[in-house]
């Protein structure tokens, strides 16, 4: 008879822990997360010159080397409420490099892009070179594979994410359920809470979040971008098939970075 008492008394423990814990857990659902890119470039420079025998390309990469840090970091900000967001980048950035051999154009990528979870649409502003377009479309279906692992991120759980993308692009992420919203830097969304890590292993390139402040955002700070050639994903793949068709190897890196 004691032992049962004892039982249930456990019982009865385990399960007041479990609803206070149920209580007390908050779910963020609205703000703005500070975002930290990094790019790689001394892998991307050895990458773009890799078969190349002639020897100024070598002595520009060394020239690079000793007035330019190895990872390149720019800021960006994701603000959101419910399911709408606006991810753009942070105006405090440091312009890009003016070194020819520093030029890669995912790591300078600066798209400004709303996205609408109800509807699954975005509008996206991208620079492309000399021209702005503004590429209105449907949002990327992501097949994610969720894992156990998990690490933590600006304070908050991360469960681990992998997915293929534009055919051959892997891509590992960290989400949390804390923030139920289903998106994440770039235009990457499609998981059960927001993504605060991001990482291209194979590209050189992460993105993490440094900071999550949770205040009220407004429709006007969700508004999204107005200016740019109108186009969709289709049309824009058209026009760089076309501008890119005499790039050699480095056409098919050039499109994928404007196909994120």
């Amino acid at each position: 008879m004691k032992t049962i008492i004892n039982r249930i008394l456990i019982l009865i423990i385990v399960l007041t822990s479990c609803n206070t814990f149920a209580q007390n857990d908050h779910f963020v659902e609205n703000g703005v997360i500070e975002f930290e890119k990094k790019s790689n470039m001394y892998a991307l420079i050895t990458k773009k010159i890799k078969g190349e025998t002639d020897s100024y390309y070598q002595a520009a990469f060394e020239s690079y080397k000793k007035t330019n840090p190895q990872f390149k970091t720019t800021k960006s900000i994701l603000s959101f409420s419910k399911n709408k967001s606006l991810y753009k980048w942070d105006e405090t950035n440091q312009s890009a490099s003016n070194s020819w051999i520093a030029d890669d154009a995912m790591a300078n990528l600066k798209n400004v892009i709303a996205t609408d979870l109800d509807t699954q649409t975005s509008i996206t502003q991208k620079n492309v070179y000399d021209d702005l377009y503004l590429v209105k479309d449907s949002l990327r279906k992501i097949n994610w594979k969720i894992t156990d692992e998990t690490r933590e991120i600006a304070g908050y759980e991360c469960r681990r994410a992998n997915a293929i993308i534009i055919d051959s692009v892997y891509v590992v992420a960290y989400y949390t359920i804390q923030i139920p919203f289903s998106g994440g830097p770039e235009s990457f969304t499609g998981l059960p809470g927001t993504i605060l890590g991001l990482a291209m292993p194979h590209e050189n390139m992460t993105w993490f979040a440094t900071k999550v402040t949770e205040i009220p955002v407004s429709d006007k700070d969700l508004a999204p971008p107005i200016k740019g050639k109108p186009t969709d994903n289709k049309g824009l793949n058209k026009i760089l098939l076309d501008a890119l068709k005499d790039w050699g190897k480095w056409a098919k890196k050039t499109l994928q970075a404007y196909s994120l």
